[in-house]
């Protein structure tokens, strides 16, 4: 008979984050607690490509919609509770290899969709919170209705609520050396990505080919989610960024496309990477909108640095693209990154927290006519006089195949 040799499920993880870190961090919300007087922190993610808060606490990200709920106290170990059968626990007494820091762990089958399910987490909740007298909400606002209210109405007028974020967030931007390695990881991973879709992409192709490729490449590098925005034109016609659902249209010679590619790394660090390749030679217009935006891209660089408002940097982005005939910014061209897509600091008008050496910044300047999309972006990080080389080493130009 052949033995049975036993899975663990922390051996089933493609990439790790290690005790220390998640201990450092621990630490740091802690300090921020005990300074506060927060007696816990309550949050909820339900994907992993705009929830990193949990991601962050347990290395383990929220997906699918599904929520993952996380009861941090100011001393002691965690409760979560996750997508399950009904009432499945788990006392973990921090010792799990997979669930590190936790000490019960309960399911329930609660679902965004269905409304009468969104107290199923916060009445596991309510168990964990007894006897706080101050609970600090990270991010409320994206908190379900449902979730909150129970919770409140549940520990009654004698608990005080208060808004963590902004002391979260705070701590979470700014990288630690373990995370910057596999920031510059997933990079890496992008450029690789980009090259081989260099080969593969031709005329009679979808746009949803070229991406479906480029996915498949993401992942076996060691990707574990994130988004490929493509679309093709002739040249002469706005080739913009549009997902999957709109990448219907079949490639020709002498067409062009723009290409993002915006998909975590090794250990769920996002960023992110924007090239135009054309299907033969791309046009004087063309090459001059991407000259102006690549010199739009070194000019913001060049405002970044420890202390810098990212409102101030803005707006000088803004008169800078208008000093040149070129339209100001009103979206959002530059921002952190990490374990969401887009973190804070914002590179906006209504940011308030300023930039600190070692956040990870996603630039990527751009704008759009009738016969054009100019675009660029890449990843770079704070420094103590600036910013970095550049992340990425793809190089900043279109390109003609």
């Amino acid at each position: 008979m052949r033995e049975k040799i036993a899975v663990t499920p922390e051996a089933r993880l493609l990439t790790r984050i290690g005790d220390e870190e998640l201990e450092r961090r621990w630490s740091l919300a802690r300090d921020v607690m005990r300074t506060r007087g927060w007696d816990a922190l309550v949050l909820q993610n339900t994907n992993d490509w705009l929830g990193g808060y949990v991601k962050w606490f347990t290395d383990i990200p929220a997906t699918n919609g599904y929520p993952r709920t996380i009861v941090f106290p100011a001393s002691g170990r965690m409760t979560v509770v996750e997508m399950g059968p009904f009432d499945h626990r788990r006392d973990l007494q921090g010792g799990d290899p997979l669930h590190r820091g936790v000490g019960r762990l309960v399911t329930t089958p609660s679902f965004p969709s269905i409304s009468y399910t969104t107290a199923y987490d916060a009445k596991i909740a309510v168990e964990s919170l007894a006897g706080c007298r101050t609970i600090a909400w990270i991010n409320p606002g994206a908190l379900p209705h449902g979730f909150v209210s129970h919770i409140e109405k549940a520990l009654g007028p004698g608990v005080a609520f208060v808004d963590g974020t902004e002391e979260i967030d705070r701590i979470k931007a700014v990288k630690s050396p373990a995370e910057t390695a596999l920031i510059r990881q997933a990079a890496s991973l992008q450029d690789s990505v980009f090259e081989k879709v260099l080969g593969f992409i031709r005329p009679g192709l979808r746009d949803i080919d070229v991406t479906a490729y480029a996915q498949d490449q993401a992942l076996v590098l060691g990707s574990e989610q994130g988004i490929f925005l493509g679309a093709s034109a002739p040249v002469g016609i706005r080739s913009p960024f549009m997902p999957r659902w709109a990448q219907g249209r079949t490639l020709a010679a002498g067409d062009h496309l723009s290409l993002l590619i915006e998909v975590n790394g090794p250990g769920g660090f996002y960023t992110e990477i924007a090239r135009s390749i054309v299907l033969g030679r791309a046009s004087n217009e063309l090459k001059a909108a991407f000259q102006s935006v690549k010199e739009a891209q070194d000019y913001s660089l060049s405002l970044i640095r420890p202390g810098a408002k990212p409102a101030e940097v803005h707006a000088a982005h803004n008169r800078w693209m208008q000093e040149r005939g070129l339209p100001p910014e009103t979206r959002l061209y530059a921002h952190g990154q990490g374990y969401d897509m887009v973190e804070r600091p914002l590179i906006r008008q209504d940011e308030t927290m300023p930039l600190a050496e070692n956040m990870c910044l996603a630039v990527h300047p751009g704008y759009e006519t009738e016969q054009l999309f100019a675009v660029i972006c890449d990843n770079y990080l704070v420094e103590a006089n600036g910013v970095s080389a550049c992340l990425h080493r793809t190089e900043k130009r279109i390109f003609e195949i």
